[in-house]
């Protein structure tokens, strides 16, 4: 998709802070993507939504461009939504709105069989164990490294039939329990699970709903993750690149049966990873 051009007139400078927009509509649980050209005299700040600020860093491969992601939760409001871009120019600080509008998306629904001590654990034990992994989670995806890992296009974690897509309602044992939270790919017991970029390893472990679970830290709020594994092949704090065996794959966790569940988060914001990885390999990382 081409990026529409924006002009913000400044009127006390007599001249325009451009902005690449990758798309002006946006369904909720998808991302788009903001690039800003040098200016002589601005630096660029950050991108406020809401509650939220994303930071602009420098575009991989082009010094010259910066950019951020805004990424758009499965439970965003269909509505028009104001960014703030923060900036400076000649040392003052400054302000510029930019509108947005989220729609809704179209996404099927599923309903699933497992056990009923995975659709409603009952036990203290157990919900202390959920909340404790949530939290733990959560304060990962929330740190942004202020660098990048990554350097070219990603590829699949798994080259295998997709069985279920992002954004399906989740129904289990005939209760709504939410949403698909990624991408699951067809997978035998023991498949190799490879890294989709290169990246720092954030987590390796075995948790109650996503069982045997790794988290990929990409760099400047890009995480992946890969859940339902079998075994590791990784350690945490470890360095890999793309196409590295993070593990094996599974049946861990709340599941019906072996596959791999993909899913991607942009600064704590989960979202479709198959639309963030199309969205970066076609605008970011490249040498334009």
């Amino acid at each position: 998709m081409k990026f529409l051009l924006l002009f913000i007139t400044l009127l006390t400078a007599l001249m325009a802070l451009e902005v690449d927009v990758l798309n002006w509509k946006i369904p909720n649980g998808q991302t788009t993507l903001l690039e800003f050209k040098e200016i002589k005299g601005f630096e660029y700040k950050s991108v406020e939504v809401g509650k939220k600020s994303f930071s602009i860093f420098t575009k991989p491969n082009d010094s010259t461009k910066k950019y951020v992601l805004i990424p758009f939760s499965y439970y965003e409001k269909a509505e028009n939504k104001t960014l703030k871009i923060h900036y400076k120019q000649d040392d003052k600080e400054k302000v510029e709105n930019l509108l947005l509008k989220v729609i809704t998306g179209k996404y099927a629904k599923e309903e699933i069989h497992v056990s009923s001590t995975k659709v409603n654990p009952r036990s203290k034990e157990l919900k202390k164990r959920i909340s404790k992994e949530y939290n733990e989670a959560m304060r990962i995806y929330s740190t942004v490294t202020p660098r990048s890992y990554i350097s070219k296009p990603f590829i699949q974690p798994l080259n295998s039939k997709i069985t279920s897509a992002f954004g399906k309602a989740r129904v289990y044992n005939g209760s709504h329990k939410g949403y698909h939270s990624g991408t699951d790919y067809r997978a035998a017991m023991g498949t190799p699970i490879i890294a989709a970029n290169d990246a720092r390893v954030a987590l390796v472990k075995k948790r109650f709903y996503s069982g045997g679970t790794v988290l990929l830290d990409h760099g400047e709020g890009i995480y992946t993750c890969y859940f339902h594994m079998s075994a590791f092949k990784v350690k945490e704090g470890q360095m890999v690149r793309q196409g590295d065996v993070l593990g094996l794959s599974g049946k861990s966790g709340r599941v019906t049966g072996p596959h791999l569940h993909f899913s991607a988060r942009i600064n704590a914001v989960q979202v479709d990873p198959l639309q963030l990885i199309s969205l970066l390999n076609k605008n970011l990382l490249t040498g334009n």
